[in-house]
Order: structure tokens, then C-alpha cells, then sequence
């Protein structure tokens, strides 16, 4: 209980801090409990296909509202982040694991391993497999410093 307790209060003091200063990005959005709501949707269930009308149905806010309040406070569309936080739980777990890239891509919602090693592509520059090896030589090359 005193745990819950901690992050409860965490939590508001964070939401006070956020209402004075306004920044961008995720944590702008923590300051608006609508689009925490949305937010906290998505980092629970990356995986689910979601829609603007399922966020906007979170949020307590018409699509239209909620598209355009989310954009102007964490600065790209919902589904534009869903798309950035899926490649992060991708990559985090590609450094960490060594689970089979197809078994990362379902885990984060992607319905094909193609289509997920494109996305990748795109966004990281590099493949998910180039990725790995540039992670663990990295991770190699700090335990041999």
C-alpha cells in the first residue's frame, strides 16, 4: 500500500510541477489527466490496435478534440507515437533479450515480421539484427573499458 502511496504522490507532485512550467512531449501530457488516460492506454497495451476513436473514447474527448489537443501537447499525432513507443519497447528488448526478431515484433504489435523489420528500417537506420550486434558491441566494449 505504501508503495501505491508513493507513486499516487509522485504522480501529483509531477502534475503540479507540469501545470507551471508546460513542457512538451509525454510529459507535457501528464498535466492533462485525459490525455494521461490515453497515454497510460497505450504504454499498457502497445500491442493493441489502436484507434484515434478508441483514445479519443479514453480520453473522454471527440477524435477531432483529442487529435489535435494530444498533437499540440506531446507534438506528433497518437498513433505517430504509438509507432516511436512500439520501436523503443523493440529496441530495448533486441539489447536486452535474445529473443527472435519475430517474436518481438508480435510482442509489440506488429502482424508481420516484414512488416516490422521495415518499420525498423525506417526509424532506426539500421535493421533490427544490425542493431542488436551495434548494442552488444557497445555493451562489450564499456565491460572492457
Amino acid at each position: 500500500m505504501a508503495y501505491h502511496l508513493a507513486q499516487i504522490m509522485l504522480l501529483q507532485v509531477l502534475r503540479l510541477w507540469l501545470a507551471s512550467e508546460r513542457p512538451a512531449g509525454w510529459l507535457g501530457a501528464l498535466a492533462d489527466p485525459r490525455l494521461t488516460r490515453a497515454l497510460g492506454a497505450l504504454h499498457a497495451e502497445p500491442a493493441r490496435r489502436w484507434s484515434l476513436a478508441e483514445l479519443a473514447g479514453r480520453a473522454g474527448m471527440s477524435r477531432t478534440t483529442f487529435a489535435d489537443r494530444f498533437r499540440a501537447v506531446v507534438g506528433q499525432p497518437p498513433l505517430a507515437y504509438l509507432a516511436g513507443w512500439r520501436m523503443q519497447l523493440a529496441a530495448d528488448r533486441l539489447r536486452r533479450s535474445n529473443e527472435g526478431v519475430a517474436d518481438i515484433a508480435y510482442a509489440v504489435g506488429y502482424e508481420s515480421e516484414t512488416a516490422f523489420r521495415t518499420a525498423f528500417r525506417r526509424r532506426m537506420r539500421c535493421t533490427p539484427m544490425q542493431y542488436r550486434r551495434r548494442m552488444a558491441a557497445l555493451l562489450l566494449h564499456r565491460t572492457l573499458r
